[in-house]
């Protein structure tokens, strides 16, 4: 770990102007950003800690549910309004890291967090275009298993790591972001962009900014909604596949649907062809087969992780029966 100074900031306007100085990042519960200072992935400079600043609440609001970006991964998870209105808001977390984890980790921050790729975080590895750009992304030909089939480039194939994340895409999700020239919002499906030829550049954030809020709209498809992820082992572990769902049910007719897929993306992807394919259609299993069939069309696999085509099909298919409730 390289040398830095450390600041407490206790308002946001405050924060941000510590913020805004070169090589400064912020810290919250620090369970990405410590772990990559550790292994020189990250080195600032300058450290602005923020959990002292206001921004630690769970309101309803005209049409929705603002979160504070320093509330608790553990604590949302289980907020009455959360695990009613937005169930897979609350499942998605209930099912990330370990539960030490999420008592320190912010909403902010897990958002923000950053690949679990290994070439990513071992500098004595291979090159990575994330970590040094134009140095190439050794996992095409290298370990690639639990790596991204969707929104791939020729510069990276790494997948986004968060949970909720998915969720957020799935639920139409907006952020509200504080910089030094002022206040503005992202919808959580731009805000993490896709690799191209400039991987290291992940998000919509420009520096000096910070999440201050994020807002998840009430409706149909937030209140029945589910989060459902595959994995290698059942705690602290990454997905393999992952699938959000929300469905606006007419009986057993599918008047409209949102989903989102995690563990197979370079960034939480919104499955739009699987969407468009569920309107309009009865919730069978035939149809639920379908809507996966046309996301996947565009899946690229590398060596290790073809598999992945399938399992996300079928993980779309379950997390839909379950949330229909056998409808059909």
């Amino acid at each position: 770990m390289q040398p830095f100074d450390f600041v407490r900031e206790h308002e946001v306007s405050t924060a941000v102007k510590a913020g805004s100085r070169d090589g400064a990042k912020f810290i919250a519960g620090g369970t990405n950003l410590v772990d990559l200072m550790k292994c020189d992935v990250e080195h600032p400079t300058h450290v602005v800690d923020i959990n002292a600043v206001p921004l630690s609440k769970v309101e309803q609001v005209p049409g929705g549910v603002r979160i504070g970006a320093l509330v608790r991964m553990s604590d949302l998870a289980v907020h009455p309004l959360i695990v009613k209105n937005f169930p897979a808001i609350s499942q998605s977390l209930l099912v990330s890291a370990s539960p030490q984890i999420r008592n320190m980790a912010s909403i902010g921050g897990n958002l923000m967090q950053r690949t679990r790729c290994p070439y990513f975080r071992e500098l004595t590895w291979t090159p990575c275009n994330k970590r040094n750009p134009g140095s190439g992304c050794s996992a095409i030909e290298g370990e690639n298993r639990l790596h991204a089939i969707l929104g791939t480039s020729d510069a990276c194939i790494a997948t986004h790591p968060s949970d909720l994340a998915v969720a957020v895409a799935a639920l139409d999700g907006v952020l509200t972001l504080r910089g030094p020239k002022g206040e503005r919002q992202v919808n959580a499906t731009d805000f993490h962009l896709l690799p191209g030829n400039t991987p290291h550049i992940e998000h919509d954030l420009k520096h000096g900014e910070m999440i201050t809020s994020l807002f998840i709209p009430d409706g149909p498809h937030a209140k029945r909604s589910s989060y459902l992820k595959i994995r290698d082992r059942a705690s602290f572990e990454f997905a393999l596949t992952a699938a959000a769902v929300g469905l606006d049910l007419d009986g057993s007719l599918i008047r409209s649907a949102r989903v989102a897929f995690g563990g197979v993306g370079t960034k939480p992807w919104r499955a739009k062809f699987a969407e468009a394919a569920l309107g309009g259609q009865r919730a069978t299993p035939d149809v639920f087969r379908a809507a996966a069939e046309a996301e996947m069309k565009s899946a690229v696999a590398h060596r290790q992780n073809a598999y992945k085509i399938e399992l996300m099909k079928r993980t779309l298919v379950r997390a839909l029966s379950d949330l229909a409730g056998g409808v059909a």
